[in-house]
């Protein structure tokens, strides 16, 4: 009977860290280049039960069970956003290639994304708001004043005299090693660095959106929902039948 709480109870647990992934996918699904999670779970440890009482006093095998549920690991959707054409100066999308990604600096170091809503700070340098500065193709930060510029295929920003100003970074990271997303939804080398992606366009005015599937968030946050309620609610029953064993326990 006690087994009963092990599963219930790591069953609350392992539908509650899923709703939270639910509900930071739906929270960021306006998010300029936001890319969606998806929760996974697995079994801590199979149990072989068995039995002794045959007349060689041996185990005899009666099959695997496991105690309880845990969170295995969190995979992010690294497939490309719709786009919405803003007609903003300052917008930026990289168009397909989903494993390439524009630069920013910031005070931990150099972190990526497809996010584009770009801005100036006080100081005339491109950035992504509440990330940092925007790199171009050589690493450095891009200082253009003013919004009144206007772009090429290829990620050039240009004055509305037709001066360049700079050309913005984009970074291809290897097919086979996706970046990690840090606790900020940004994203990070995982060992090997990216490189330089001279080849990928880059359309102004326009911004990736992010990934989230919002009806398929919606439809799993309602069944983990309720599959949390019904574990708490057998939870309860357990919690009575176990008081009530014990009390007339103590009577005999």
């Amino acid at each position: 009977m006690f087994k009963g709480f092990y599963n219930l109870t790591s069953g609350m647990l392992t539908h509650g860290r899923h709703l939270d992934v639910i509900s930071n996918n739906m929270a960021n699904v306006a998010t300029a280049g936001f890319k969606a999670d998806t929760f996974t779970a697995t079994t801590f440890e199979d149990v072989l039960w068995s039995r002794v009482g045959n007349k060689e006093k041996t185990y005899v095998g009666l099959g695997n069970q496991s105690y309880m549920t845990v969170p295995s690991e969190n995979y992010t959707d690294y497939t490309t956003g719709s786009y919405d054409t803003t007609e903003e100066p300052l917008d930026f999308a990289i168009e397909g290639n989903e494993n390439c990604y524009f630069a920013f600096n910031t005070a931990e170091g150099r972190v990526y994304s497809r996010a584009g809503s770009f801005t100036l700070d006080n100081d005339g340098f491109l950035t992504l708001p509440g990330v940092g500065r925007v790199l171009d193709v050589a690493g450095n930060e891009i200082n253009i004043v003013t919004d009144k510029v206007q772009g090429d295929n290829y990620g050039g920003i240009y004055t509305d005299g037709g001066a360049f100003v700079g050309r913005l970074g984009v970074y291809r990271f290897p097919e086979d090693t996706q970046p990690i997303k840090n606790r900020d939804a940004l994203f990070v080398p995982n060992g090997q660095e990216p490189v330089l992606a001279d080849d990928v366009r880059v359309i102004n005015g326009v911004v990736e959106r992010s990934n989230v599937d919002l009806v398929k968030q919606m439809v799993g946050m309602i069944s983990e929902q309720r599959a949390y309620q019904s574990a708490a609610q057998v939870s309860k029953m357990y919690d009575e039948l176990m008081t009530k064993t014990t009390g007339e326990l103590g009577r005999m």
